[in-house]
């Protein structure tokens, strides 16, 4: 056994760094010898092009690279060995163990060559792309999108107008789940409709009176409201409110006598059409009449439903929703052979959209799958917007009119105006 300071014969020489030594030439285990680049200097004055001479293939090799060309004004012409179509296909190309590569034509001193790719196999110069060529991304910044969304959601100028429908459309926002989106829905159609040159009217039919909050309605007792339409017969044109910045819009506000309602109709002559004749007494003609119900199959409901033309069901993208949906359809089919024949479920929306889940998937394309054209289009996502704006009084179109909620809800009403037309042409 050699001592500390003496070099063991038996022991394996290990190469030094950068002879070129290859453990891997060997296939039987044993160190190979030293190749011809061990005879090469460590540093050389010319730098290597492609593989050494006489070196095995190294697939954990990378070929040296190329020495880089001075930049010129003058482009060079392309040859079709160098076309963009084939440079990638020789770039493949390895040269064969032991063979010496091809010589390939020196670059000229003016020729500009193209920024080296990082990117895996996808360098050469039909990767290349220039620093100057204008992207969409900073043609349309976010920021402007945005602006320009709100602007056309706002409409200042008021020359972007919907089209009116040809006779008043009263259109009954009902669903007997609750938290689906029917105030929601309600008071952002109403707002955008009325933003773009329609009359609308909103009925806050909901004891809770969130219709009325998200419109900055006062609602407090002692407001006159829809309660004394229908029980004591005063005319819905004594109760209706202007609302404050939004032209051709107005709205019957409830309080909350309104939760009183149903026991006291009982009681009434004719219990089922009360709202239908104060809407009809109304001595101004609406464009559109929108009916904000409670999440109950009770009379308020059933009023609302004999006094509408159309019916409006906002459909929340999970199964719940779609557990009560088929009462609902009974109970509507009930109204419209007794008390409402003209009654039809005309307009489906989906609400509280998220994107992430299959659950959302699925449930829009069993609904769609069920009604068909009935359903909208535009689907309304999930937006912390929506649910922002009535803690300030306001819809979303107007508190945050450049938001995906905003523009969701727009093209709902776009698509509701239209259908409109078809239904009986434009006013």
């Amino acid at each position: 056994m050699a001592g500390q300071g003496e070099a063991d014969p038996h022991a394996v020489p290990q190469p030094r760094a950068g002879s070129g030594y290859d453990r891997s030439a060997r296939h039987d285990g044993e160190p190979g010898p030293a190749t011809g680049r061990s005879a090469v200097p460590e540093r050389s004055p010319q730098p290597p092009t492609g593989y050494p001479t006489g070196a095995p293939d190294d697939p954990h090799r990378r070929p040296a690279p190329t020495p880089r060309s001075q930049p010129s004004a003058v482009p060079p012409a392309v040859s079709p060995a160098t076309a963009p179509g084939t440079a990638r296909a020789t770039a493949s190309v390895k040269p064969v163990s032991g063979a010496s590569p091809s010589p390939s034509p020196a670059p000229r001193a003016d020729t500009p060559a193209p920024p080296a790719s990082t990117y895996g196999d996808e360098g050469g110069v039909d990767a290349y792309v220039s620093r100057e060529t204008p992207s969409r991304e900073e043609d349309d910044p976010p920021l402007a999108m945005e602006a320009m969304r709100a602007v056309q959601i706002l409409n200042p100028s008021g020359e972007v107008t919907m089209p009116r429908p040809a006779r008043p459309r009263i259109m009954c926002v009902a669903n007997q789940k609750g938290g689906v989106g029917k105030t929601t829905t309600t008071v952002n159609l109403a707002v955008a409709l009325a933003l773009h040159g329609n009359r609308v009217l909103v009925v806050d039919l909901d004891p809770q009176g969130n219709a009325s909050t998200g419109l900055n309605v006062p609602h407090h007792a002692g407001i006159p409201d829809v309660y004394d339409c229908l029980i004591d017969n005063v005319p819905l044109a004594d109760v209706a409110q202007a609302v404050e910045g939004i032209p051709n819009l107005w709205c019957v506000p409830a309080t909350i006598d309104l939760a009183g309602a149903e026991i006291e109709l009982v009681s009434v002559v004719a219990r089922e059409s009360r709202l239908a004749r104060a809407i009809a007494a109304h001595p101004e003609t609406f464009d559109y009449v929108f009916i904000d119900c409670p999440p109950s199959l009770g009379l308020l409901t059933v009023n609302a439903l004999v006094a509408a033309q159309e019916v409006l069901i906002p459909i929340q993208c999970e199964y719940y929703a779609l557990e009560g949906l088929n009462q609902l359809i009974n109970n509507i089919n009930l109204v419209k052979q007794h008390l409402n024949p003209t009654l039809d479920v005309s307009t489906i929306l989906l609400t509280m959209y998220d994107r992430r889940t299959r659950l959302a998937d699925a449930v829009e394309q069993d609904v769609r799958n069920h009604f068909g054209d009935k359903v909208l289009q535009a689907v309304i996502p999930r937006n912390v917007r929506v649910s922002e704006a009535p803690s300030y009084g306001q819809s979303v179109m107007t508190y945050d009119p450049g938001s995906r909620g905003a523009t969701s809800y727009f093209e709902a009403a776009q698509e509701i105006a239209e259908r409109g037309v078809k239904l009986g042409g434009a006013a």
